[in-house]
């Protein structure tokens, strides 16, 4: 019994003596560092395509604005927020900022244009914008119609003096001038450094415009028949500038009824067809004083919503979490259109822009179950940007937050797609490479935020960050072509992270069988990092680089 005591106690005084080491050995032992870059490597590329799949799936019918897809997924980004515990920051302490639009329908039956008596019906002799009214009057023939000041084009100057189009139906061309596309028109504004037909028309008193066809195919023009009685005439309430000007009835004539439109006139109406179509258009001229045009256009209205969806992550430091860095990304694609070779119809947007909506969602819950920087963290999924950046323009209109309190803007739009080994498809020459990402704005602005956004990455990942398109003067105009730049508008420093254009660009085969996931997730830390960085730094980016003159005008 007493040698048993014995090895009991001697097994006790081991025991205490390796606890003891242990203990000093741990003492001694340097603490872990914590990560450079708070949660990023939370971000992963499984946690991605999870909700990639959801995001981009047939179900949500390709998230148009408005749309019951485009709900679903706004309900969908709301409810992990809520599960994360990222604070709503929409109205009415909700996750949505509510915006109102209204679409006018057309009504084929009492959508009627005559011409000298003789009647034409919507669908068979014309086409029609669901712009209700009812004008008659004399026309104009105006060739392409355009004014562009930078080119120094002006359909309504000729050597006689200026052509009057007040109080006139304006007939012209389809399409641009020749030797213009619509990336020379994105530095400009619509109204005053540029003017289509109709914003011409419109502004200058004339009372409707009759377009030229610039097709003569019956299947693209019942396709356009059955999209006007589908989709009808959508704009938001709130947020069309005074620079568009009033609205006037516009209407796309058919070839018969071209021909009677032009009976008897200087030029008869298949010379016009044809030699705008060969690209020779015949030059201005008025119609007959006793050429009567009576156009009018029925249509009913209906109001709608949509919504941007907004969240808080509140910052650490008292006085910094007044300063947000926003993170943000169109959650909208393109919804249900033509169909593909193998009759697809739905858009999925898996890369355009549900990989951005999916990137800012990895992000917001990196952040949400890691560590909190100084500043707050304001995320935005924008509605509408395909229509025209309508959700990014209604918020920085409308802020939830004091928008001169966010320090930087950080855009993901397109981030999914990698250009593979051997790919030889002209429609894939511009696709970033699996471990590249084109960087737009970083430099524009700030020269502070380039610099950080610089050294993040080349202390993180390094991935190749492309400057090709961080021109304001680039073809291909992408700095005015996403959510960032109503934020630039209103002098905030952005970055915009972009993939770059490729096959399925707004076609059916953007889907996510196609996405680059391990690109997502080190274009998403990288994002992430960054956003980290910005939201501790001591002070916010400076601007400090002259403004392009598209962004001062405003």
């Amino acid at each position: 019994m007493k040698k048993f005591f014995s090895l009991v106690l001697i097994s006790i005084l081991l025991s205490a003596s390796v606890i003891a080491q242990a203990k000093k050995a741990k003492a001694a032992a340097p603490a872990m560092a914590p990560a450079p870059f708070g949660n990023a490597e939370a971000i992963t590329a499984e946690q991605l395509k999870d909700y990639l799949s959801f995001i981009a799936s047939d179900e949500m019918e390709g998230r148009d604005t408005p749309s019951k897809g485009l709900d679903i997924t706004a309900k969908f980004i709301a409810t992990m927020l809520s599960r994360w515990g990222i604070q709503p920051a929409g109205d009415n302490g909700t996750y949505f900022q509510k915006m109102s639009l209204r679409r006018d329908k057309l009504e084929p039956e009492g959508t009627v244009t005559t011409i000298n008596g003789q009647s034409f019906k919507f669908g068979e002799d014309f086409l029609a914008q669901a712009i209700p009214g009812t004008v008659s009057g004399n026309c104009v023939y105006v060739g392409h119609g355009w004014v562009i000041k930078a080119k120094e084009i002006n359909a309504y100057k000729t050597e006689a003096g200026m052509i009057d189009v007040k109080d006139k139906i304006v007939i012209a061309l389809a399409g641009l001038p020749k030797g213009i596309n619509f990336g020379m028109l994105q530095s400009g504004k619509r109204g005053k450094d540029w003017l289509d037909p109709v914003t011409y028309a419109a502004k200058n008193g004339a009372k409707a415009v009759i377009t030229v066809p610039s097709y003569g195919s019956i299947s693209t023009w019942q396709r356009s028949r059955q999209n006007i009685l589908q989709r009808g005439a959508l704009r938001p309430d709130k947020i069309s500038g005074d620079e568009e000007g009033p609205t006037v009835p516009v209407i796309t004539a058919s070839i018969p009824m071209l021909a009677a439109l032009f009976q008897g006139e200087k030029e008869p109406g298949m010379a016009i067809f044809n030699r705008a179509t060969s690209g020779d258009p015949v030059a201005p001229f008025d119609l007959s004083a006793n050429k009567k045009v009576t156009i009018n256009i029925a249509a009913k209205s209906e109001q709608l919503t949509t919504q941007n969806v907004v969240a808080v992550l509140p910052g650490t430091d008292p006085v910094l979490k007044s300063e947000y860095v926003a993170i943000g990304a169109h959650y909208d694609h393109v919804g249900i259109g033509a169909p593909d070779a193998k009759g697809d119809t739905i858009y999925n947007g898996a890369d355009d822009d549900g990989s951005g909506t999916t990137g800012v969602l990895g992000i917001a819950e990196a952040f949400a179950k890691g560590p909190h920087p100084k500043r707050s963290i304001l995320f935005v999924w924008h509605c509408g940007e395909e229509k025209g950046l309508w959700g990014s323009e209604y918020f920085t209109k409308f802020p939830t937050v004091d928008l001169k309190q966010v320090i930087t803007q950080l855009n993901i739009d397109m981030i999914g797609r990698s250009k593979l080994s051997g790919d030889t498809n002209p429609a894939n020459n511009e696709l970033s490479g699996p471990d590249e990402i084109y960087v737009i704005g970083s430099k524009m602005m700030s020269s502070e935020l380039g610099a950080l956004s610089e050294k993040v990455n080349n202390s993180f990942i390094k991935l190749n960050f492309n400057y090709r398109y961080d021109d304001p003067k680039d073809t291909n105009r992408f700095f005015f072509r996403s959510d960032h730049f109503n934020y630039a508008q209103k002098g905030v420093p952005i970055i915009f992270y972009f993939d770059g254009v490729h096959e399925d660009y707004h076609r059916p085969g953007d889907q996510v069988e196609k996405i680059d996931f391990r690109k997502m997730e080190k274009v998403a830390r990288t994002v992430y990092a960054t956003a980290w960085e910005l939201g501790n730094t001591t002070a916010r980016p400076k601007v400090d680089k002259q403004l392009p003159a598209e962004l001062t005008a405003h």
